[in-house]
C-alpha cells in the first residue's frame, strides 16, 4: 500500500516537473538574484546559478548586469534551439529586458509563437542559417544600437562569425562566446570555416566544432574586449567591453579563467552516447585540420 502511494507521489513530482511552473521557477531565480548582493566574493563563478541555462549562466550574466553600465537592456542571442533552455531567457522574464533570438530550425522559432509567455515580452525571432555573408545584415535588420548583451552558439562558426561582425553600431557591454574546451588552452585554433558546417555531421564524435578559448580570446580583445569569466561547466566564456571594467568586474588572464569542460556529449558512430572524457576526447579527433589564426594555416589537431 505504501510502496503504492509513493509511486503514485514520485509520478506526480514527474509530471509537475515536466510542466516545468515557470512562475515558481522565476519565484527562486529572482531571490538567488538578490541573494547575490550578500556574496562578498572578488570569483564571478561563486555568482552562479540556473534557472533556464544549461548551467550557472543565470548568475553570471545577473552578476554582470549589477556590475557594468548597461545602457540599453536589449539582447542578441543566436544558435537557441527552441529558446526553452538559452541564456537569455531569464534575463528576459526576470528582468523585462527586451530582445532578438535566431535558429537555423524553423520548427524551433515557429514554436516561441505559441508559447504562452510569448506576448508578456518584446521578444523577436528568426529562423535562419547563419554565415558570414548575411550575418551584419541581420543584426542591423534589428535596429538595435549600444546592446546590452550579445551571445554566440553555433556549435561550429562562432570564430568566423564574430570575425564578421561590424560590432560598431551593436556595441555590446557583454559579449559571451561558446568556446571547445577539448580544444585545450594553449593553442589560438578553430574549426575551418564552411558555411554549411553542421556539428554533426563534422565528426561523428559530435566534438569537433568552435574554436578554442585563447583563440576567442584573441579576437575579442581585437574588438575591444576583456576576458572575465568562463563558466564552471567550461563551455561559456564571457568578454567585457574594456571600457566597462571595474572593482567588481575585472579582466581575468586565459590561464586562470580556462575551465575544463566535464560533460561527456561525445558519441559513438551509430550516435548514441560514448561517456567519453578528459584526454580521450582530444584522442577521437587527433589529427582533424584546425586553422591557426596566428598563422593563418590549417594544421592537424
Amino acid at each position: 500500500m505504501i510502496k503504492k502511494a509513493l509511486k503514485k507521489i514520485a509520478h506526480l513530482l514527474v509530471k509537475f516537473n515536466s510542466q516545468a511552473d515557470e512562475s515558481v521557477l522565476l519565484a527562486i531565480g529572482s531571490n538567488m538574484s538578490k541573494q547575490q548582493y550578500s556574496i562578498n566574493s572578488n570569483n564571478i563563478n561563486d555568482y552562479e546559478f540556473k534557472i533556464f541555462s544549461q548551467w550557472g549562466d543565470d548568475g553570471i550574466i545577473q552578476y554582470l548586469i549589477k556590475n557594468i553600465e548597461i545602457k540599453n537592456e536589449i539582447f542578441i542571442e543566436f544558435g537557441v534551439e527552441d529558446y526553452m533552455e538559452s541564456n537569455t531567457r531569464f534575463l528576459m522574464m526576470n528582468n523585462n529586458w527586451s530582445g532578438f533570438v535566431m535558429d537555423g530550425s524553423p520548427e524551433h522559432m515557429n514554436s516561441l509563437v505559441n508559447r504562452d509567455w510569448y506576448w508578456k515580452y518584446c521578444l523577436t525571432q528568426k529562423s535562419v542559417w547563419i554565415d558570414k555573408d548575411n550575418i551584419n545584415e541581420l543584426l542591423q535588420s534589428t535596429g538595435f544600437s549600444n546592446i546590452g548583451l550579445l551571445h554566440i552558439d553555433l556549435d561550429g562558426n562562432d570564430y568566423h562569425i564574430l570575425n564578421e561582425i561590424d560590432l560598431s553600431r551593436l556595441n555590446p557591454s557583454i559579449l559571451i562566446m561558446e568556446y571547445n574546451a577539448v580544444f585545450g588552452n594553449d593553442r589560438k585554433i578553430t574549426v575551418p570555416y564552411d558555411k554549411s558546417f553542421d556539428r554533426r555531421k563534422a565528426h561523428f564524435s559530435n566534438l569537433f566544432f568552435g574554436a578554442s578559448l585563447p583563440a576567442l580570446d584573441d579576437l575579442a580583445v581585437k574588438k575591444g574586449y576583456t576576458l572575465v569569466c568562463c563558466n564552471l561547466a567550461g563551455n561559456n566564456a564571457y568578454f567585457v567591453r574594456k571600457d566597462l571594467l571595474n572593482e567588481k568586474v575585472k579582466e581575468l588572464s586565459i590561464a586562470k579563467a580556462f575551465k575544463q569542460s566535464k560533460f561527456r556529449e561525445s558519441r559513438t558512430k551509430n550516435n548514441s552516447l560514448s561517456f567519453i572524457s578528459g584526454k580521450e576526447r582530444l584522442e577521437i579527433i587527433k589529427g582533424l585540420e584546425v586553422l591557426n589564426i596566428e598563422t593563418g594555416q590549417l594544421e592537424p589537431l
